[in-house]
Parts: structure tokens; sequence; C-alpha cells
């Protein structure tokens, strides 16, 4: 529950945030109106200079710019936000069913566990202060009988001690588990709130010519840092998964009444470490997501697959005229 309420506390943060990229727009409209006459000027003078009709086209770009960064909360913001809510709500309920399955699986096995435990004569004083008792009773006050005592009371002391720095392993290996989705959280909202305000100054930087490719780095780094916490979820809701099938297996090991169960929970913490080093793996996964090349890579695509048809069709043309000459000297 806390850590839920500090995704809450970050999620509120960055809206509260959000308002900022509106003072930033009023920076961006005046670097964005000087890009605009600039970028339209050498349109214009190219065309002139070429003795070509203008493209009017082209020059609308500025124009859809300026209009994205004079709304950029509600337009941009807003429509990205719109577009990619419903994957981290559809991830965030997928993590919330899978630890739902995990918890009563894991409840159950542990109260099978303790029932297969007070089964076994040799363990069952040890989880049981009634065994404990009984079996004290059972004993009398010959020296054998006495070490017989001392040795169980050193067994249960032993017992105790060991599941008790088991458990206290276990919850400083789940605090650092949590601990490890809060940081991803938290630099995923520091970064969302860097882009959200400087967003304006990146659209009327993409006006300029040479800095068209700013446009599409934005949107890539904002939707590529807004599916981290969709990514993280889906990575914990895989080892939810796993646990849950080991939990099972395990459950159906202790219905053999001859099974003597394992305390040591050695596969739980395994499992810890690993979604402790695999959640900084998440902006790395998260990039594969989405790419963005630009429109001079599509160009230049179009223009080598231009070039390599004419070539083709060159040499095509050439064949055939060779095959025709020779035909009319013969």
């Amino acid at each position: 529950m806390a850590n839920d309420n500090l995704h809450e506390v970050l999620q509120n943060l960055y809206y509260d945030m959000m308002p900022i990229s509106a003072q930033m727009a009023s920076v961006a409209k005046s670097l964005a109106g000087l890009g605009a006459l600039f970028y339209i000027g050498i349109k214009v003078w190219q065309a002139l200079a070429r003795a070509e009709p203008i493209d009017v086209y082209p020059m609308l770009r500025p124009f859809a710019l300026g209009i994205c960064i004079m709304f950029f909360p509600t337009l941009v913001l807003g429509t990205l936000n719109t577009v990619l809510s419903p994957v981290v709500k559809g991830t965030h309920q997928i993590l919330e069913r899978q630890v739902i399955d995990m918890t009563l699986l894991q409840k159950q096995k542990d109260v099978l566990e303790k029932q297969a435990m007070l089964r076994n004569p040799e363990t069952a004083y040890l989880i049981s202060n009634e065994e404990f008792d009984k079996k004290l009773d059972e004993l009398g006050w010959s020296p054998s009988d006495l070490a017989t005592m001392a040795g169980m009371h050193l067994e249960k002391w032993q017992y105790d001690f060991k599941k008790n720095l088991r458990d206290a392993f276990r919850e400083i290996l789940e605090m650092l588990f949590q601990a490890s989705a809060l940081i991803i959280d938290t630099i995923r909202t520091f970064f969302l709130v860097v882009l959200s305000i400087l967003g304006p100054i990146a659209f009327a930087i993409s006006i300029w010519n040479g800095f068209e490719a700013t446009l599409l780095q934005w949107l890539m780094r904002y939707i590529s840092v807004y599916l981290w916490l969709p990514v993280a979820d889906l990575f914990s809701s895989m080892l939810a998964k796993i646990q849950s099938l080991i939990l099972e297996r395990d459950m159906q090991l202790l219905s053999d009444p001859s099974y003597v169960p394992d305390t040591s929970n050695t596969i739980y913490v395994i499992f810890m470490l690993i979604g402790i080093v695999g959640y900084f793996t998440v902006p790395t996964v998260t990039s594969w997501v989405i790419q963005a090349s630009g429109a001079s890579g599509f160009l230049r695509n179009v223009n080598q697959s231009a070039l390599k048809t004419g070539n083709i069709g060159a040499a095509t043309a050439g064949a055939t005229s060779g095959n025709i000459t020779g035909r009319l000297i013969k």
C-alpha cells in the first residue's frame, strides 16, 4: 500500500508540473517565429533562384508547429498522455492480478507447510509450543532425559533464530525490490517533467533548418520514458507468475505425507535478487520498443532505391539496344 501511495505521489507531481510548460510556450513563441521567418524565407528564395513555382505545402510546417506550441499542455501532452495512459493502466491491472494470485498461493502454501511439519514428530515441536511442552512432559528427570531437554531447547532456539534471520533478510530484499521500482518511477517522472517543460523549446528549435529531427527525437524520448512504468509492471508480473508456478509445484509436493518441506525460501530470495537487478534493465528494454530515424533517413532510402532502379533500367536498355544493333549489322 505504501508503495502504491508513493507511485500516486509521483503521478500527482507530474500533473502539477505540467502547467509550467505553458509558461515556456511564451519563450518558445519568439524562437519559433524567428525560425519560421528564416525557414519560409529560405524556401521562397530557393524557389525564386531556381525559377521554380513556390511550393506552399512545406511552408505549412512552421504554422502547424506554432499551433502545437501555443496549446502545448492540452494539444501535445494531453494527446500523448491520453493515448499512452491505457497502456499503463492495462499493464498495472495485469500486475495486480498476478500479485493477488501469488498472495493467495503463498497463504495456502504456508498452511500446508505448517501441517506437513506438524505431521512429522521430529519437526512438530519446533513450530508448535503445545507439541514442545507435550514432548517435554513425556521425558523424565534422568541425565539422558535432561540432555534431551537441553538439546530440544537448543534446536528450537536455532530454528527460531534462523527463521527470524531469514525473515529479516527477506524483508530487506523486499524493501530493496520496492525501492528499485520507486527509483525507476522517480527517474521516469523527472525525465517526463523535464521533457514536458522544455517541449515547447524543442518544437521551436525543430522549425529551424538543420534541426528538423529535434521534433522526432523529443517524441521518441517522451514515449520511451513514458513506457518505463508499463515495462516495469510487465517485468514484475512475470516474476509474480514464476513465483506462482513455483508455489503450485511446492503445494503439490506438500500433499505427499513423506515430503519434508524446505523452509529456507532460497528460490524466493533468488527471484528477489533477479528482480532488483532486472529493474535497472527497463530503460534499455524500453528503448527497443520505439525508434525514430527522421525524414532524412526515409528520403535517403527512397533516393537509394530510385538510383538502383535507374541503374537497372539503364543496364536493361543498354543490353536491349546492343542486341538490336547486332541484329541489324548481321
